[in-house]
Parts: structure tokens; C-alpha cells; sequence
């Protein structure tokens, strides 16, 4: 079964910085994109950063400059760097990894989440 481990999420003071890894591993096909998602109590699930096979990186505009996302290719991994954090950003972080077949038909997975908590 495929499988998204995750680790890096606590508890961090306002202005701190904490770092997510997600590795991903019994994944058959090539991974095409992976990213982060967040998910606060009564908001919907958004993306915080992803980035594809080729390199491109796409981000919620909140988290600019703050957040740096990054992958190692050769070992599935990603990484979530938090700078500068706020208590905005507390959430549960999930880790995903998508495999993109053609335009109509695409197979997420879904790591199981990590608490990440901003708060004095």
C-alpha cells in the first residue's frame, strides 16, 4: 500500500519556525506532483505549497516568503519549511502525493496529518 509518513509538527511560539518532512514510499508510478495541505477547524482543506516533477512550485499567497517548499527527488521526500510563523497557520498539516495518468484521471494520496499549533 502507498504510503505518506510524516513528521515535523508541534507546538512553536508566534514568529518561530518548524520544519515538516513527508516521506512518501510503495508508490509504483512516478510521483508527479507532491505538496502540502492544511486544514483549521471550520475552514476548508487549502493548499499551502506544492511543487511537480518539473520543479514549478505553486503557493497560497499567505504564506510567501514565509514557507519554502522543497523535494528530494531521488528519495520521494518533501520538505515544509515555516518561517516566521502565525497563529493563522495553525492547522493540521497533511502531506499529498499525486500521480497525474491524463487531463480527466489523476490518484491522490494523502498522508494522516500533523498538528502544527502557533500560539504564545
Amino acid at each position: 500500500q502507498v504510503q505518506l509518513v510524516e513528521s515535523g509538527g508541534g507546538l512553536v511560539q508566534p514568529g518561530g519556525s518548524l520544519r515538516l518532512s513527508c516521506a512518501a514510499s510503495g508508490i509504483i508510478f512516478r510521483v508527479n506532483v507532491m505538496g502540502w495541505y492544511r486544514q483549521a477547524p471550520g475552514k476548508q482543506r487549502e493548499l499551502v505549497a506544492s511543487i511537480s516533477s518539473g520543479g514549478r512550485i505553486d503557493s497560497k499567497d499567505s504564506v510567501k516568503g514565509r514557507f519554502t517548499i522543497s523535494r528530494d527527488y531521488a528519495n520521494n521526500t518533501i520538505y515544509l519549511q515555516m518561517n516566521s510563523l502565525e497563529p493563522e497557520d495553525t492547522a493540521v498539516y497533511y502531506c499529498n502525493a499525486r500521480n497525474i495518468f491524463n487531463s480527466w484521471r489523476s490518484q491522490d494520496y494523502w498522508g494522516q496529518g500533523t498538528q502544527v499549533t502557533v500560539s504564545s
